[in-house]
């Protein structure tokens, strides 16, 4: 942790992924404000038909990102990281930006472990700076 799992209705190339990949990261470690090597980035591009935003009509095409994160960040911090976070997909992914949704799930740090770092994460606190995600 932390993890950002993209899933789009649509399908990347390689490069494409990995550009994103590292905006996501970049942009996860400024906001945050973590390490960008505990940062681990998934992207589904499950092609058409493979992610929907149910409403009043028919369902249309969406994106969502799940955001496992260390819990502690304030709402404020969180939402500007959602929003940069859609600002990336929708330029990656060519999706309105009203189209694409962000989900947090909170943990504790002993619920992360990097084998790289020696173990497991410690709980996150205000003013790390360069600490585990």
């Amino acid at each position: 942790m932390p993890s950002l799992q993209v899933d789009l209705p649509l399908r990347l190339d390689p490069d494409t992924k990995k550009n994103l990949a590292r905006e996501l990261g970049s942009i996860y470690a400024e906001v945050m404000q973590v390490r960008t090597d505990i940062i681990t980035i998934s992207i589904h591009d499950l092609g058409p038909g493979g992610v929907w935003r149910c409403g009043d009509d028919e369902p249309s095409p969406a994106g969502l990102v799940m955001c496992d994160v260390r819990a502690g960040r304030s709402t404020e911090t969180r939402g500007l990281l959602a929003r940069r976070i859609v600002q990336a997909c929708a330029r990656a992914s060519g999706l309105e930006e009203r189209h694409l949704k962000v989900e947090f799930t909170q943990h504790s740090g002993d619920e992360m472990f990097h084998p790289h770092l020696g173990g497991f994460n410690e709980d996150w606190r205000p003013g790390e700076g360069g600490g585990m995600g």
